[in-house]
């Protein structure tokens, strides 16, 4: 990873963002707090300073979310550093971790679950936790990205390794919430893996920002890491499908892989028009299709932005800059039909079906009375429709500069209002070169234009398989059979001597072998040796990872000396691993996550009325003990009502309402 002391823009945007997490969770613990001692008490006077408190408590938690908001546009730190006239792109910001300490947790798991020494496997624990730490502070490029995958890969070894599916072994992972900064804690290892892949894709955001959109290469390199990113948030939203974070819900992830593929269709149009836009009739037919649909789709976020819940949490100049890409784009397309009807006046030479043809594609209706073909020939309808698309364009241009003069985080981007500006002007002088003598006879309305597009932008899948790791705890043996999900017998030793050069008994199976065929009145029956158990070491040499062939050298090795064999046997875990697992956080619905196990549904009792299940969350002292495996900051405001819907980390969610 990047040096954390480094003193870059993107650094010191994360450091602030950290210290904002810290005195959000701090507030919101205040707030908790108050709000327990708001329901406690029956005096007056106390309640009244209570209530006082509250609201200066809700006061700072509104300027805090504004700062963390603040963060979230500040994209001049990640554009590319060359000089560049384009509207700013906008990058995810990385969640934000505490420090986590494997250290005892696993030794004590190896310990108990696979009796084998702990601290041989410290140096394993130590990278474990080295890793961790880097992907704090990734790189912005492929180097970065392929660090986070490794981490993901490996924390895919360690659940198995590690996290069996009926307890928890004591480890907590703690992630900030990137909109809000509300930290979620559980000691679930999904909370783990889904905040290491909402990172990777924000990683790409940051990357595609940071390219050169002056250069083909470097527009084809910011499409590429758009779509890549919109490939990783859709796989978060199918795999996890009940994240106890806001910017990891299905809604907002959702939103996010609009927003992703709306900047990759964004570059596309400025990839086209890189070399220049030529002032001829089929090419500003294309480019007036092209950059309608750049408009279209900026359109569809700023709707998805603006919808429940998302809309609370969602950054306001987010929905404010989409606002603000959509009508740019669309006073564009107004703009190039525009050139077109005024600048290219039907020619003996030209072919008029071919033009009638194209212009006719743009349209879903003519206004009435107009025909494509006469307003082609007419100079003087030609004129009119043009000034009609060039005073629509107008109106957006205008628009766009009115929303962005409302929004102060958007107002203080410089490049931004000048590009809104100089398109805005130019549509000006291009209606001001018209003849204006016949304004006051022009009832033309501008017909609204249908998008096309001949590049299809779509997600891109991760490929995990691209990025190869090994696994950390590769002693403990193969990972189908020393898994979590197995509980072992302690390794017993097993003498074994040659009777007539024979065993006593057979091997099969890959790594480790198995023994089978066990003659009962073998000596190593009677050493103990039982049909079905796993060598896994011959002579003190570990032996987990080695086949049958391999096995029987080490024993022909010993020669006609009694031969030390180390064996496990498999205790019976079916009756173990029918259990579930939930993930529940700040009033969700009580939903089961990816990892619940199948019920055997025919030892499930339904003439009994089943008990009240308290979810995981819960700050009620009834049910504190119990809550231990996810910890979260949820709030309750007193006399509020049941009714009420509205969802925000700042406010009461009722532990039976949904998030979705």
């Amino acid at each position: 990873g990047c040096n954390p002391l480094a003193e870059t823009g993107r650094s010191k945007l994360q450091n602030q963002r950290a210290v904002l997490n810290q005195q959000i969770l701090r507030a919101v613990r205040m707030r908790a707090g108050a709000e327990n001692l708001l329901r406690a008490t029956t005096n007056n006077k106390v309640r009244e300073q209570v209530l006082l408190e509250l609201s200066f408590v809700n006061s700072d938690l509104q300027i805090l979310k504004e700062e963390l908001e603040g963060l979230n546009i500040s994209v001049e730190v990640y554009q590319n550093a060359e000089e560049t006239f384009s509207i700013p792109l906008v990058p995810l910001g990385l969640k934000e971790t505490k420090d986590v300490d494997f250290t005892l947790p696993l030794k004590d798991f190896i310990l108990e679950h696979y009796s084998q020494d702990s601290s041989e496997y410290e140096d394993e624990i130590a990278d474990l936790m080295d890793l961790r730490q880097a992907c704090r502070t990734p790189s912005r490029d492929e180097a970065g990205i392929e660090m986070l995958i490794s981490y993901f890969l490996q924390l895919g070894y360690v659940e198995n390794r590690f996290f069996p599916p009926t307890r928890h072994i004591g480890v907590l992972f703690t992630w900030y919430d990137s909109f809000t900064g509300v930290p979620v804690c559980q000691q679930n290892l999904l909370l783990e893996k889904a905040s290491v892949l909402f990172n990777i894709g924000a990683l790409y955001t940051q990357i595609g920002t940071r390219c050169n959109r002056q250069t083909q290469a470097g527009l084809e390199n910011a499409v590429d890491a758009f779509q890549k990113a919109a490939g990783i948030l859709s796989y978060l939203k199918e795999t996890f499908t009940h994240t106890p974070s806001y910017d990891m819900s299905p809604a907002m992830l959702n939103v996010l892989v609009k927003m992703m593929l709306a900047q990759a269709r964004e570059c596309v149009f400025e990839q086209i028009g890189l070399s220049g836009i030529r002032n001829e009739f089929f090419t500003l037919v294309k480019m007036t299709q092209e950059v309608a649909k750049v408009g279209e789709v900026y359109m569809l976020v700023n709707t998805a932005m603006n919808q429940e819940p998302v809309k609370e949490n969602i950054p306001y100049s987010w929905s404010k800059l989409a606002q603000i890409k959509s009508d740019h784009y669309k006073a564009l397309a107004h703009y190039f039909i525009a050139t077109i009807l005024c600048d290219h006046e039907l020619q003996p030479s030209d072919d008029e079906d071919q033009q009638e043809k194209a212009l006719s594609q743009l349209y879903d209706q003519v206004p009435e009375g107009l025909m494509v073909l006469a307003v082609l020939k007419d100079k003087v309808q030609r004129k009119q429709l043009g000034k009609a698309h060039l005073r629509k364009a107008i109106v957006y241009h205008e628009e766009a500069l009115r929303v962005c003069g409302l929004c102060k985080k958007l107002r203080n981007i410089e490049v931004l209002q000048e590009v809104l500006t100089a398109a805005h002007k130019r549509s000006l002088l291009k209606y001001a070169q018209q003849e204006t003598e016949d304004d006051f006879l022009s009832l033309i309305q501008a017909p609204d234009i249908l998008s096309k597009t001949e590049h299809k932008i779509e997600t891109i899948a991760p490929q995990f398989s691209k990025v190869k790791v090994k696994d950390f705890f590769h002693k403990l043996g193969p990972l189908t059979v020393f898994s979590a999900k197995q509980r072992w017998t302690a390794p017993r030793t097993i003498c074994v001597h040659h009777e007539a050069g024979e065993l006593g008994f057979s091997l099969k199976g890959g790594s480790p072998v198995q023994v089978y065929c066990l003659d009962p009145v073998c000596s190593a029956a009677s050493a103990g040796l039982k049909e079905g158990d796993y060598i896994v070491s011959v002579a003190s040499v570990d032996c987990k990872w080695l086949g049958v062939n391999e096995v029987l050298e080490k024993i022909k090795s010993v020669g006609k000396q009694p031969i030390e064999l180390e064996v496990i046997s498999c205790q019976d875990t079916a009756a173990s691993l029918h259990s579930k697992s939930a993930t529940y956080s700040m009033g969700m619905q009580k939903t089961y996550s990816l990892i619940c196990l199948a019920m055997d549904e025919d030892k499930i009792d339904h003439t009994k009325k089943a008990p009240l299940k308290l979810p995981f969350l819960s700050w009620g002292t009834k049910n504190r003990q119990k809550a231990a495996s996810t910890l979260c900051l949820p709030s309750a405001v007193a006399g509020s009502s049941q009714n009420k819907k509205k969802l925000s980390p700042f406010t009461l969610l009722n532990t039976e309402s949904s998030l979705y």
